[in-house]
């Protein structure tokens, strides 16, 4: 007759310290931080706005002289 040994399951071997959800929330609080400071900004600039068109002023009339005196 054969014998047959069931050895027990191990369980959670995990010491729940929860270091790993730490890590990831300090991770995601420095990409947060550094997308409102670097990326809004460009994302703002690149969509138009913040940005000014130069104004250029042009006369109503030019006098150009092309008679040159002798």
């Amino acid at each position: 007759m054969a014998t047959i040994v069931n050895t027990p399951a191990q369980g959670n071997t995990d010491s729940g310290s929860g270091m790993g959800m730490v890590v990831g929330a300090i991770l995601l609080i420095v990409f947060l931080f550094v997308f409102f400071v670097y990326g809004l900004p460009v994302i703002r600039s690149s969509m138009g706005r913040g940005t000014t068109t130069p104004q250029v002023n042009v006369p109503e009339k030019i006098d150009v002289n092309v008679n040159q005196p002798e």
